[in-house]
């Protein structure tokens, strides 16, 4: 089992940056993908980016490429969403997922999820 613990939501206005965090705890393995999916009010959760463990090949939605970064910490099991330039339309809540293999675009292809953080972008 693999536990995602996401941090670093909150309310910011268009333009502000945010940076979210997702801790990795349990059976991590370098092997594994991470990635960030976002949920908006009566909306499917949708793919945003994704990165590799071993790698850090990493891929982006065309909604967000450009103004966010994935990262990754492998000492401290931690993957980061630097989001910039936020506009209204990022407002949902974000989820950290993870999965063994390559990057896959599907949230049913992930095993392992957080519990989400909103991330609100007033106008």
């Amino acid at each position: 089992q693999v536990q995602l613990v996401e941090s670093g939501g909150g309310l910011v206005q268009a333009g502000d940056s945010l940076r979210l965090s997702c801790v990795a705890s349990g059976r991590t393995s370098s092997t594994y993908c991470m990635a960030w999916f976002r949920q908006a009010p009566g909306k499917e959760r949708e793919f945003v980016a994704a990165i590799t463990w071993r790698t850090s090949s990493a891929d982006y939605a065309d909604s967000v490429k450009g103004r966010f970064t994935i990262s990754r910490d492998n000492a401290r099991n931690t993957v980061f969403l630097q989001m910039n330039s936020l506009k209204p339309e990022d407002t949902a809540v974000y989820y950290c997922a993870a999965r063994p293999g390559v990057i896959y675009w599907s949230a049913i292809k992930y095993d392992y999820w957080g519990q989400g953080t909103q991330v609100t972008v007033s106008s």
